[in-house]
């Protein structure tokens, strides 16, 4: 995939770069080695200066910088401008809380005396150079929930951006570098996913992290473990969306609709599996069927727009794949199920998908199965919790879920019998730096934000005193 600005709403190439050569790489290593013998030995209130004038900088980038997002991912630049926002407020909570989240832990006492010492503690030091394999959905916040940690541990960071957002990657550059990072600090690797792989065996490397594809992380984690370098792996999600009897159920199926085509649909975290008890099912099945549709697609420059392109062409035709694999299986279209109608001529060329909810889906679809990464719906009718349960774990994926009821009961079932890294009752999944985040399953493994975040790159080290 060439490295390029290319805007999916119109198919228009804006700019390409070149990738870095062998040289390039090898400096950019260098830099980052000599700038984490430094940067490690700096202290807690020094870190903190400069990640609240990176947040103080892009705040004030805000508005261009969500530009530039919706250019090159398509992303309405309402919700651009809303990822800035909360980069800022993440790396601001990240300045206030790394040195209390590592802090250096005691033992008891009597743990002490019983390990032979005269005192001991655990303690955290930063790893060293972490490389960041990352994806264009979120382009800014994939990118601060590692950077803002990491950087407060001590650490320093190389970003292998995606292959379509090389002007963000380039920002968030030259965001650390003008809020006064010494150099090497963290750098952005112009390269393709083929280079990955030369730099995580590189020894200057000490971990990784990565958010995205499966097979991108089954080809990451291999390598890393080969090497036998910690990682934390965000993959896929099809999260479910429970609704029982005792919902809310019109809040419910408003919260649905955000719920589904947040990020145009393009988020591991967006609810795609809608299962919904039999007692209630016609009633949020006609309310989420309406949102759907008066959902408004085109532009996704204006502030009117709800849903713009998808980011790739590859990624709109694999999603038309599986509606038309399901379609063709016997599934019930309730809206959409193609290209939206109406769009103006300029965006004739634009990755578009209507907004589309399936019904009647059963195991034999590749929908069932499989992530859809798109403004498609799949509904499902049960007949109690129990089955609904079951079918939200019929999936190889367990990052987060959804789950609507007012039974105490119910909810604590589902905290028990859930496979999934969250659960989220009455409310849409979302992440906040001060809760982990990550799955289980094929979604992945580790965690990032909150402490496990931050101590996810540090090396935990014991430090025992004699008598």
């Amino acid at each position: 995939m060439p490295i390029a600005t290319v805007n999916p709403a119109n198919g228009e190439t804006l700019r390409t770069f070149e990738a870095l050569d062998a040289a390039g790489i090898e400096q950019r290593l260098a830099t980052a080695r000599t700038a984490f013998a430094a940067y490690r030995t700096t202290g807690f209130t020094e870190r903190a200066r400069l990640l609240h004038q990176a947040a103080a900088l892009l705040d004030e980038d805000r508005r261009d910088i969500a530009r530039t997002m919706t250019t090159e991912m398509g992303k309405p630049v309402r919700a651009a401008r809303a990822e800035a926002a909360k980069c800022a407020r993440a790396m601001r909570w990240y300045a206030a809380h790394a040195e209390e989240l590592l802090a250096d832990e005691q033992p008891s006492a009597e743990d002490v005396r019983d390990s032979g010492a005269s005192r001991a503690h655990v303690h955290y030091r930063p790893l060293g150079a972490v490389l960041a394999v990352m994806p264009w959905n979120f382009p800014l916040w994939q990118v601060v929930r590692f950077a803002a940690p990491a950087l407060m541990a001590g650490n320093v960071g190389l970003l292998k951006h995606a292959s379509n957002v090389p002007q963000t990657a380039m920002y968030l550059e030259g965001l650390f570098r003008r809020a006064g990072y010494p150099a090497g600090c963290f750098q952005s690797l112009l390269v393709g996913s083929a280079a990955v792989e030369a730099v995580l065996r590189d020894p200057r490397i000490a971990a990784a992290t990565l958010t995205g594809s499966e097979p991108a992380g089954r080809s990451v984690a291999s390598i890393a473990g080969d090497e036998v370098k910690p990682t934390v792996l965000e993959l896929g999600g099809s999260d479910p969306y429970l609704v029982m009897p005792s919902a809310d159920v019109a809040r419910a199926a408003r919260t649905a609709v955000t719920a589904r085509v947040q990020n145009n649909g393009q988020s591991c975290i967006a609810a795609k599996r809608f299962i919904v008890h039999t007692d209630v099912y016609d009633e949020f099945a006609e309310r989420f069927t309406v949102g759907m549709k008066d959902l408004t697609v085109g532009d996704p420059m204006l502030e009117s727009t709800d849903v713009g392109p998808l980011a790739t062409e590859q990624g709109r035709t694999d999603l038309a794949e599986l509606v038309d694999d399901a379609v063709r299986r016997g599934a019930d279209v309730l809206c959409g199920g193609g290209r939206p109608e109406g769009l103006v001529p300029e965006l004739e060329h634009g990755w578009f998908y209507a907004p589309t909810v399936l019904a009647g889906i059963t195991p034999a679809m590749r929908i069932h199965h499989e992530e859809t990464f798109g403004p498609v719906a799949s509904l499902y009718r049960v007949d109690g919790l129990a089955e609904a349960v079951a079918l939200a774990n019929d999936s190889p994926f367990g990052l987060s879920s959804n789950v609507w009821t007012r039974d105490p009961e119910e909810a604590r079932r589902c905290v028990r019998d859930l496979e999934a890294g969250g659960i989220f009752f009455n409310g849409m999944t979302a992440s906040h730096p001060a809760l982990p985040f990550g799955g289980v399953k094929r979604s992945g493994y580790g965690r990032e934000l909150a402490a496990q975040g931050i101590r996810a790159f540090c090396n935990t080290t014991t430090v025992w005193y004699g008598p």
